[in-house]
């Protein structure tokens, strides 16, 4: 399905077909897929995520949230939203167990990084942790570095903070550490 919200139409590895587009966080779909990954976070540290979140802030020009699609199945989802005059935060990445090592995460993220980078954001910073080793493997091979905590995570123990600074136009991309 097309929709104006399209934002990107690619192939995984497996040949499936992934769309990427863009909904409000309190879309029923949104929802849903935010109940899954905060249900993940369950599983893995005990509890959900806490860090307040006002879906307003994921609308553009401020943020955007997306829905990954395969073969029009949801399949996944992410979002940036601005936290500083040049920096956006990539929140609730998440890719459902039965799509998981098809490459959707890495097109997500990328993308992420490409309408943040399109909304005027030079940085990227995001908040994850020692118990989701295929994130960190994901981020370190996106150019991810470490960079200073933030937020109601920045002393806990097993959070992980990493960043990137993105490419502008004719830039190559350079990682930074804080």
């Amino acid at each position: 399905m097309s929709t104006s919200a399209e934002l990107a139409r690619r192939r995984l590895r497996d040949g499936a077909v992934l769309t990427l587009r863009a909904l409000p966080y309190d879309d029923p779909l949104a929802r849903d897929l935010i109940e899954r990954v905060q249900q993940e976070y369950v599983q893995r540290y005990g509890g959900p995520d806490e860090a307040a979140v006002d879906p307003a802030e994921f609308l553009p020009p401020r943020g955007l949230f997306l829905v990954a699609e395969v073969d029009g199945v949801p399949a996944g989802c992410g979002a940036w939203r601005a936290i500083g005059a040049d920096v956006a935060e990539i929140k609730r990445v998440y890719v459902e167990p039965g799509f998981r090592r098809r490459g959707l995460a890495h097109e997500l993220v990328v993308c992420l990084e490409r309408s943040g980078g399109a909304a005027g954001h030079r940085e990227v910073v995001l908040n994850t942790g020692d118990r989701q080793p295929e994130a960190l493997a994901l981020y370190a091979e996106l150019g991810y570095r470490p960079v200073s905590g933030y937020g109601i995570y920045a002393g806990s123990p097993g959070a992980v903070f990493l960043g990137k600074r993105l490419a502008a136009d004719g830039e190559e991309e350079r990682s930074w550490a804080s």
